[in-house]
């Protein structure tokens, strides 16, 4: 996680000063929107003051605890005369700040593998529930003085808040990130477009089913837009849904005024229906992280780090369909580390392994742009070079045998020299594809290698080129 200047172990007074200020700007922002009763139809404090904690673990000590409760009942007293119900309503909500903190803490503790939320989607759907019932246990109770309904529908209103802020708020606040903005051409705008639609037509039609309409158009959302922006527009969503339940906007019950046990299934609806695409952006997340991490294991070799003989075949692949066939060729060296059994035999495999890894880096650094290097298995490599001429092929090919001449390893105290040999094979391949030019290259290509190796190894063998020739063109 990237240093914050504001919240920050080295600055103990500076972080206290800020998570002064957040309880308190997101408390009044709760406060004013206290519109059913005394209690809130939005409450976020909570919900971020969760996410703070989680995402900054130092803070989770009694101090910055007792900070932000102080921070609650100050503006309480200030703004309100609930007298000591203040005490027991802001304890609730310091219930559920760190039941939340402390069961996310655990579980990022325990994790054993990693995934785009720090906490699995179902276990923070979960752990909100379980804080969301604590809190509401509280607060309830605290509320009764300030309030003149009975202990029921009170918690029934703290349970349904607290749940539903908790489970739209916190898993954009601990995913959030650098933005991940997508793409806006217009294709890529049509799921946004589908939840305004939906929107529209939840305030059109009306009814409890038209809490659902947007349901299908974030799951749109969920497999076109990166987790951090799915999580931004679920929450701003199910926020709007919410206010405009509680003004009638949205008519869930035709017949009747909003009453609590309504808000209470509104806000329990909007709150599962949330965690939907939220599930499924976490899936595409996980799925997308799997597949590139099995395309780097099948596309790059895992001792040397370079590309395998299959990522050859994809760099090919996708070369030749960006590629005008006019500017098709294609130059391929086959390298081979002379008498390298000599050294797997002499000093160990640990030996030759290391070697081969720190032999991969010097070619692929002499390379740089000018081509791709392949491990192609065992101690052969191959350098190929698309749109390179066969000259251009021929100074480099120069290059990296001087290169390897010239370099030491060392291994355990000793220093080995090593030499390489080489066989190039250059075409123009304006009537094929680059695979298959590579395929009938690479026969020639080791067929100029075995020549190399025949008149001496440590040398670039290729057509027009004289055999034994080591100078540098």
């Amino acid at each position: 996680m990237a240093k914050n200047r504001f919240l920050s172990r080295e600055k103990p007074l500076i972080s206290a000063v800020s998570l002064f200020v957040i309880t308190t700007v997101f408390y009044f922002f709760g406060a004013s929107l206290r519109v059913v009763e005394a209690l809130s139809l939005f409450w976020p404090l909570n919900a971020v003051l969760a996410a703070v904690f989680i995402r900054y673990p130092f803070l989770n000590n009694p101090f910055y605890y007792a900070l932000c409760y102080a921070a609650m009942i100050i503006y309480d007293g200030v703004t309100t005369s609930w007298g000591t119900a203040s005490l027991l309503i802001n304890f609730s909500n310091m219930v559920f700040i760190i039941t939340v903190a402390v069961l996310v803490q655990r579980e990022k503790r325990r994790a054993t593998t990693t995934s785009p939320l720090p906490v699995h989607a179902l276990s923070l759907f979960n752990y909100c529930i379980f804080a969301a019932a604590l809190c509401a246990l509280f607060g309830a109770v605290g509320s009764m003085p300030v309030d003149r309904h009975a202990f029921y529908p009170l918690f029934a209103d703290w349970f349904s808040e607290q749940f539903s802020t908790g489970v739209l708020i916190l898993p954009c606040l601990l995913s959030m990130a650098r933005p991940q903005w997508p793409n806006l051409r217009m294709e890529n705008l049509y799921p946004l477009l589908g939840v305004i639609v939906c929107m529209l037509a939840s305030v059109g039609i009306g009814g409890a089913g038209s809490l659902a309409f947007p349901l299908p158009a974030l799951i749109w959302c969920a497999t076109r837009y990166p987790l951090p922006f799915v999580c931004l527009i679920t929450l701003i969503t199910g926020m709007t849904e919410i206010v405009l339940v509680a003004n009638s906007i949205i008519e869930i019950h035709m017949t009747s005024p909003l009453y609590v046990n309504q808000m209470f299934s509104a806000r329990l609806g909007i709150a599962t229906i949330a965690l939907c695409p939220l599930m499924v952006s976490v899936s595409v997340e996980t799925i997308n992280a799997l597949v590139r991490k099995a395309s780097r294991r099948a596309d790059y070799d895992y001792l040397t780090q370079v590309l395998s003989r299959s990522g050859i075949y994809e760099k090919l692949r996708n070369e030749s369909d960006c590629m005008a066939p006019s500017n098709r060729q294609l130059a391929v060296m086959l390298l081979d580390i002379d008498h390298f059994k000599n050294i797997n035999d002499t000093w160990g495999h640990d030996c030759g392994d290391k070697i081969l890894a720190e032999f991969a880096a010097v070619v692929n650094k002499v390379v740089g742009d000018k081509g791709w290097f392949a491990r192609m298995g065992g101690e052969e490599f191959a350098i190929v070079c698309p749109a390179m001429s066969n000259a251009e092929a021929i100074v480099l090919g120069h290059q990296v045998r001087e290169r390897v001449e010239h370099h030491q390893f060392a291994w355990k105290n000793h220093t080995h020299h090593i030499t390489v040999s080489l066989g190039l094979s250059w075409t123009a391949c304006a009537a094929a594809s680059l695979e298959t030019c590579f395929n009938a290259q690479m026969t020639e290509a080791d067929r100029y290698l075995y020549q190399a190796k025949q008149h001496g190894r440590n040398q670039l063998c290729a057509q027009n080129v004289p055999v034994m020739s080591r100078a540098a063109s």
